[in-house]
Order: structure tokens, then C-alpha cells, then sequence
């Protein structure tokens, strides 16, 4: 099969890797239908995050299951599936209280980037959809497997309410997805963080009332001057570096909350800080499981579409050009067909 392999930084290849096997009674095998490239892949791209071999790279996917093994019991041979980038079985304490990411038998989905993926733990990480969808559904299907479930994630954690003035920190896609999570979640105000037309167009589209194009210690003067002196009720931290982390506690009021879900690289909190202003703040991996039944109603509703985050569609051949346009912010996502 045809796959995605990062052989070091800035060297991505596609490449022909034997076909995926059964290797527990709890796997599943899934025929790719769409995968895509995620922001967080471009930290071991750019050489931020390190690695010691080349190593089969994606863990966005939706598709078709082509084989189960024998305790695999919720999905069958022939069903369209979405599933987490976690695998989780979904019947331990912390999947219980709506955190798969935490599972006790956690195990990490990898090698999405390819024609066919072995999913550990399908009972309990894929969930089927009602019929097998329209290519047009795809893009907001496959949105659904990680940056609209960790959009989602973001606003809940960041405790989004109804009437709420809330701010989106990042303007990538899990940032994007924010403002459409905090919009579906009763946000009447939405101030997003971005600097980039293309992608304050989405943000709108999505929801958002109010661009701010500064950063740091200007961005937080102008969302105080918008909010009156007050500052936000819930802030949405999609980006994992300490200047977006500051930017996001010092947009919030005294009380309010930060969701933070950018995989954090050289944060530094003050506990101080957090003292002074009540803030409360809570984030993580997002338990993706837990919101894809609600999420797959809002796509088959019809009036719902995280997909227009892909703004760049290519041939799983031609995945480093994705990764190219990413890295060089001429692309939001890019949506990758097998």
C-alpha cells in the first residue's frame, strides 16, 4: 500500500509499505476513504520535535472497514467508520467521564497518512456512520477525526456558554474549529486571533464577530478595548507556544476560563498570575470519542461544515506538497485523497 513516511526533518516521502494486519482481537482494518495532514505533524517536520527513525506519519482518517478480528463486536466488514486519534476502549473510569484520551488502555493512532490503517481497539474508537456518505461529506466527516473534535474540546474546556464573549487564540485549523465550536455552543460574541485574510474568512464563515490582528501584549490591549476593560469569559488556546498561552490568560477576566489544546512547546504558567485572576484553566489531548456521535448528527443535519477548513486537496502521492504548503502557510489543511 501507499503511505506517508517522515524520514527526517523537512523529508517526507511516499512510499510503498506492506498492507496492515490483524495483530489483537480488539483491531480493526480500515481502507483509507480520506486522511490529511495535521498542524501538530509539522513540529517533527520543521525538526522541533525529535526522532531517531523514519516513521509512518497521520492520525486523521475516516473510511470503509475491511476486516475486524474476532472481539470486535460494534463495527463490521463493509461500514463507513470515523474514529480518534486515540484509541481508547471506551468502557474504562476516565472514558466513562468523557475523557478516551485518558484510557487506561490508551494507545496512539499512527500511520494515517495511507491507503489502509490497522485502528487497536476499534470497539471502542471508531464509530460507524449512519450510511456510507457522499464524497462532498468527506471533507467534514474527516474534520471530525481530530480538529474539529479538538476545536470542540477547546471551547468546552474553556467553559463556552451561551451569551459568552469568547477568544480564539490561532487561526490554523483546530483554531478555526474553535470559533465554529464556540459558535455552536451559544458564544454571542467571538473574537478571533488572526492575521491572515484567507483565514479570517473562514473565521467568520465560522462564526467569528471580530478579528484581531495583533499579537502578544497588543492583541490582549485590543481584546480588552473590544470587551470594554473586562476581558473575555472564555478564551480558546489552539497554538502551544508560551506567547499564545499568555496571550489567552491575560485576555480573560477575572473568573474566566482558558481551554488550552495546542500541544504545548516551551509554556511557562505563572501561578501567580493564575492566583490574581482566577482564572480558571483546564486542556489536554481532546477525548475526540466522545463528541463523534454528536458531531456525525450535526454533518448529516446538513447545516454543519468543518470541512472548510481543507483548503488544499492533492493525491496521497503528492503528500509532501501538503506538508510544504502548510509549513509555508500557503495552506490551511490539506485534505488528501488515496
Amino acid at each position: 500500500m501507499r503511505a506517508t513516511v517522515l524520514h527526517a526533518p523537512r523529508d517526507i516521502r511516499s512510499e510503498t509499505l506492506p498492507d496492515p494486519k490483524i495483530l489483537a482481537p480488539t483491531d480493526a482494518i480500515i481502507e483509507t476513504a480520506a486522511t490529511c495532514v495535521c498542524g501538530s505533524d509539522l513540529w517533527p517536520y520543521r525538526g522541533i520535535n525529535e526522532f531517531d527513525e523514519p516513521w509512518a506519519i497521520g492520525h486523521e482518517y475516516v473510511g470503509v472497514v475491511r476486516e475486524v478480528g474476532s472481539d470486535v463486536t460494534t463495527v463490521k466488514p463493509g461500514q463507513f467508520v470515523i474514529g480518534s486519534f486515540f484509541a481508547s476502549d471506551n468502557t474504562c473510569p476516565h472514558c466513562r467521564n468523557g475523557y478516551q484520551s485518558g484510557c487506561e488502555q490508551l494507545a496512539p493512532v499512527v500511520g494515517c497518512q495511507a491507503e489502509a490503517i490497522r485502528i487497536p481497539l476499534a470497539d471502542g474508537t471508531l464509530v460507524a456512520t449512519p450510511d456510507t456518505p457522499s464524497d462532498d461529506m468527506l471533507p467534514d466527516l474527516l474534520a471530525l477525526s481530530d480538529v474539529m473534535g479538538t476545536g470542540w474540546y477547546a471551547a468546552r474546556a474553556a467553559g463556552v456558554a451561551p451569551g459568552h464573549t469568547t477568544v480564539v487564540v490561532g487561526d490554523g485549523a483546530v483554531g478555526l474549529s474553535a470559533v465554529l465550536a464556540a459558535k455552536e455552543q451559544g458564544a454571542q460574541r467571538i473574537i478571533a486571533l488572526s492575521r491572515h485574510p484567507d483565514r479570517q474568512a473562514v473565521a467568520r464563515a465560522f462564526g467569528a464577530t471580530d478579528i484581531v490582528e495583533e499579537r502578544g501584549a497588543e492583541a490582549v490591549e485590543r481584546v480588552r478595548e473590544l470587551t470594554g476593560g473586562v476581558g473575555a469569559d472564555s478564551i480558546a488556546e489552539c497554538v502551544g507556544t508560551d506567547e499564545a498561552m499568555t496571550t489567552a490568560l491575560d485576555s480573560a477576566r477575572q473568573g474566566g476560563g482558558v481551554g488550552f489544546v495546542g500541544v504545548p512547546h516551551g509554556v511557562k504558567l505563572s501561578a501567580g498570575k493564575l492566583f490574581r485572576n482566577h482564572v480558571r484553566i483546564q486542556g489536554g489531548g481532546a477525548p475526540v470519542r466522545d463528541f463523534l456521535p454528536d458531531l456525525i448528527s450535526r454533518v448529516y443535519a446538513g447545516d454543519f461544515h468543518p470541512g472548510q477548513v481543507f483548503d488544499l486537496r492533492l493525491a496521497l502521492a503528492d503528500v509532501a506538497q501538503g506538508y510544504q504548503a502548510m509549513d509555508e502557510r500557503r495552506a490551511i489543511k490539506a485534505f488528501l485523497i488515496p
